[in-house]
């Protein structure tokens, strides 16, 4: 794994590093990286929104100890302008989410922010990456050349029980730009996502369109919902959320949805 050695040497040049870390694929090897090449001088942060799904930050706090690394839960309130889910949410989010992790760092007296945005990123419309250049955060993986399907190849040879992992946005990308969203509408699809995830439907978006769930599924999950027949609870138990109706998007899952309305 030279790649992996050369991304714990090119970190352990830097004195001190704090993680933006939200437990998932690429995130969870910067972290090993970081604490590897650093130790206690790494921090894993994990921060918690409105819209950020429990189960996630349940998730990193238990991938935190499986390092050996140490973390913290910096938890912030909704953002007033994130409210109306604007187009320019993901910029809005991101810059806020680093500034203030950056100023957790200035307090606790860490050098540096470092996410884990990899090659892949930079061939996908990510509009966070502009808050990210201009608050300077680092980008280890980016830097060292690393594709997600390499991260996953590292991650599974180290152990890292995030190998396999779906990846999760917030929920903000759920709902279609310019509506307002209230705390019941999010919680609703968070709750649709955690049960359609504990049935085994692994990669899952659960999309809102006033009152009804659009569901994404990848080909072979699609496949075996329709074979177990599992229509009529699905729909019971998602109707029981606050859905008026529910639907299967026959086009499958997509990671970042090519409905304009959404991103």
């Amino acid at each position: 794994m030279n790649d992996y050695n050369q991304l714990v040497s090119a970190l352990e040049k830097l004195p001190s590093l704090m993680v933006a870390f939200s437990g998932g694929v690429d995130s969870t090897l910067l972290l090993k990286a970081a604490h590897d090449a650093l130790g206690e001088n790494a921090l894993g942060v994990s921060v918690v929104t409105p819209y950020t799904p429990s189960w996630e930050t349940q998730q990193a706090e238990k991938i935190a100890k499986e390092i050996g690394a140490s973390h913290e839960i910096l938890t912030l309130p909704w953002l007033p302008e994130l409210k109306s889910n604007p187009t320019n949410r993901c910029y809005l989010c991101k810059y806020a989410l680093f500034e203030a992790l950056l100023s957790m760092a200035k307090r606790c007296d860490f050098a540096c922010v470092a996410e884990g945005s990899n090659v892949d990123d930079t061939f996908e419309h990510r509009p966070g990456r502009k808050a990210l250049e201009e608050l300077r955060i680092l980008t280890p993986l980016l830097d060292a050349g690393l594709r997600k399907s390499r991260i996953r190849v590292i991650s599974k040879e180290l152990g890292l029980s995030t190998w396999s992992k779906a990846s999760f946005p917030c929920l903000l990308t759920r709902f279609p730009h310019d509506k307002a969203i209230s705390e019941k509408e999010l919680r609703m699809v968070e709750k649709a996502e955690i049960y359609l995830i504990s049935q085994g439907y692994e990669h899952i978006r659960v999309r809102f369109h006033e009152g009804l769930a659009r569901i994404e599924l990848p080909d072979h999950e699609l496949l075996d919902l329709i074979k177990n027949n599992q229509f009529h609870e699905i729909v019971a138990h998602l109707k029981t959320l606050g859905f008026s109706y529910v639907t299967l998007d026959m086009e499958g899952y997509r990671a970042h949805t090519t409905t304009k309305a959404f991103s």
